[in-house]
């Protein structure tokens, strides 16, 4: 897609997809609050984006292929937990994660959005 779109676009699209995993997995970890001796599990993806794409040369095409392979680190808790079953889903701790998820996800939307809106309107001038 960033031919004929620029890698903006292709930004986002990735960092949708990858917010929408981060989003499944929190669900799963307020799913298994009460499962013995589950361990919550956590998405990081933007740091490693960040450090690739500054340490890349800046033409479109190896942004492009930065944008296109990049992949979400997958991480387990591995503190404590204060439960005697060995559970240490924090609730709270999920449900602030699942808000900002979804306010990050709908961000990006307009952000999309609004890429779009202004190619409509350049293509409307001609």
């Amino acid at each position: 897609m960033s031919a004929l779109y620029g890698n903006g676009v292709n930004l986002t699209e990735k960092v949708l997809d990858l917010l929408w995993t981060r989003q499944n997995l929190t669900v799963n970890n307020i799913a298994n609050v009460d499962t013995p001796g589950f361990k919550s599990r956590f998405l990081s993806f933007e740091n490693e984006l960040l450090n690739r794409l500054g340490a890349s040369r800046q033409d479109q095409r190896s942004i492009g292929r930065i944008i296109d392979s990049q992949h979400a680190s997958l991480h387990t808790t591995a503190n404590e937990s204060s439960r005697l079953d060995g559970n240490n889903v924090d609730m709270d701790q999920e449900q602030v994660e699942l808000v900002k998820t979804a306010y990050e996800y709908q961000y990006m939307v307009n952000s999309i959005h609004n890429d779009f809106k202004r190619l409509l309107a350049a293509t409307k001038s001609f």
